[in-house]
């Protein structure tokens, strides 16, 4: 199961990510969104698990936690909308 974790510190890293998820079961991968041309944190990020009932569960445990003086909110990840392409001028 895919989830969608916003309201990240901007010092949180992916290893800071998976560890925080790895108490509730095995993570396949967990990934910070960084900007492209900075590579600062854009504070969200994903992660994944193998096992959804272990995802259910870190859900209802870290959605709202305080983690580094902010609360977080995790969800379960939506698929990428499609974007109109940006056109050039």
């Amino acid at each position: 199961m895919n989830m969608y974790v916003s309201n990240l510190g901007f010092h949180t890293s992916d290893d800071d990510l998976r560890k925080l998820f790895e108490s509730f079961g095995q993570v396949s991968s967990a990934k910070v969104i960084t900007d492209r041309e900075t590579g600062r944190s854009r504070g969200f990020g994903f992660v994944e698990m193998s096992s959804s009932t272990e995802a259910d569960q870190a859900m209802s445990k870290l959605n709202g936690k305080e983690i580094e003086g902010r609360f977080i909110s995790v969800t379960v990840a939506r698929e990428r909308e499609s974007r109109p392409s940006k056109t050039k001028w």
